[in-house]
């Protein structure tokens, strides 16, 4: 396992508050990446069990390949604190992670914006609490950002950034740089309900319900559909780019069909059926939701059909993950 280059630049160190799974996720990023960590959970007898968790999660991977070896020594320099005042007092970023309860955020904002060094920034890591309240209970609410990072966290490289009307643009601009600088990938997205990636994550979680339910498949045929059909193409290319390559006529036909057999939960959307309309239909006319040259449609082409390939090869050489037994 080739070792990244030490985190340089901002933040000077990072308060983790809260030692469940994913704040014991990112303190092991954080500290993998050469970032001086404090870490807290609700007691002293907590933090330190959650310590030596993390130290043997972290020995752990680096015996598996997955970190390089001097991670290791990294982690295990992992500062602990007795309680939030004493995580925060000297760092450039609190990452909140504490459980998803509005009254317990409320309570630890407060503690983190009172203790905090005035230049400091506050992030929350939630996955359906509105940002916007959030950002209540934070003084200078400026400095206050959601962040929804995703399990597991170590491995994971999406994170959903989400200001709340108050954050400032700069803050902004240096969570993201940040997230790039440690191998994350970014995404600035809006305060809505779920944000991005649990609203659609949850609407293919219901479909793949109903098929099960209505009897067209075992939740293993369903998985299996999803992971080597249209699933096999995501880790590479998202819904936008996936449909433009497919051709947003095939779309828009396939979904008529859907709302006659399943109802008007499949209405084609109308920017959809104007794009079609004006004969956007893709990478094959040129453009759709987004627009090609001819040179960037077939090296878009050629390096999807290599990508797959690729994918293809590896999956073969995996060995299957064939956990589980139908209980449906």
């Amino acid at each position: 396992m080739e070792e990244r280059e030490s985190h340089q630049g901002w933040p000077r160190g990072t308060a983790v508050i809260g030692a469940g799974k994913m704040g014991l996720g990112v303190a092991e990023c954080f500290a993998a990446a050469g970032i001086r960590v404090l870490l807290t959970d609700a007691t002293p007898e907590l933090t330190r069990e959650a310590k030596g968790r993390l130290v043997r999660r972290t020995k752990g991977h680096a015996d598996a390949g997955l970190l390089a070896e001097g991670a290791v020594g990294r982690v295990e320099a992992v500062e602990t604190a007795d309680d939030v005042a004493g995580a925060v007092g000297d760092v450039g970023l609190v990452f909140e992670a504490v459980p998803e309860d509005i009254g317990l955020k409320e309570e630890i904002l407060n503690s983190c914006s009172a203790a905090v060094p005035e230049d400091a920034v506050i992030v929350s890591n939630t996955s359906s609490l509105p940002i916007n309240d959030l950002s209540d209970f934070v003084g200078r609410p400026e400095r206050f950002c959601g962040m929804h990072w995703f399990n597991p966290p170590e491995w994971t490289p999406g994170v959903e950034v989400i200001p709340a009307a108050a954050t400032a643009p700069e803050v902004v601009e240096r969570l993201v740089e940040f997230l790039r600088s440690i191998g994350k990938r970014p995404a600035v997205v809006g305060d809505g309900p779920g944000f991005v990636a649990n609203r659609i994550q949850n609407a293919l979680f219901l479909e793949a319900v109903r098929c099960v339910e209505e009897g067209l498949a075992s939740p293993q045929e369903v998985d299996e559909v999803v992971r080597s059909c249209f699933g096999f193409r995501l880790p590479f290319f998202g819904p936008f780019q996936i449909s433009d390559m497919a051709g947003l006529d095939v779309y828009e036909n396939v979904l008529d069909v859907l709302k006659e057999g399943l109802g008007e939960r499949f209405t084609a959307p109308e920017s959809l059926r104007k794009l079609v309309e004006e004969g956007r239909m893709g990478t094959k006319s040129g453009a759709g939701f987004l627009q090609y040259t001819d040179e960037e449609r077939e090296r878009l082409l050629l390096e999807r059909d290599r990508r797959y390939a690729a994918l293809g090869a590896l999956l073969e050489d995996l060995p299957p993950v064939d956990v589980g037994k139908d209980t449906s």
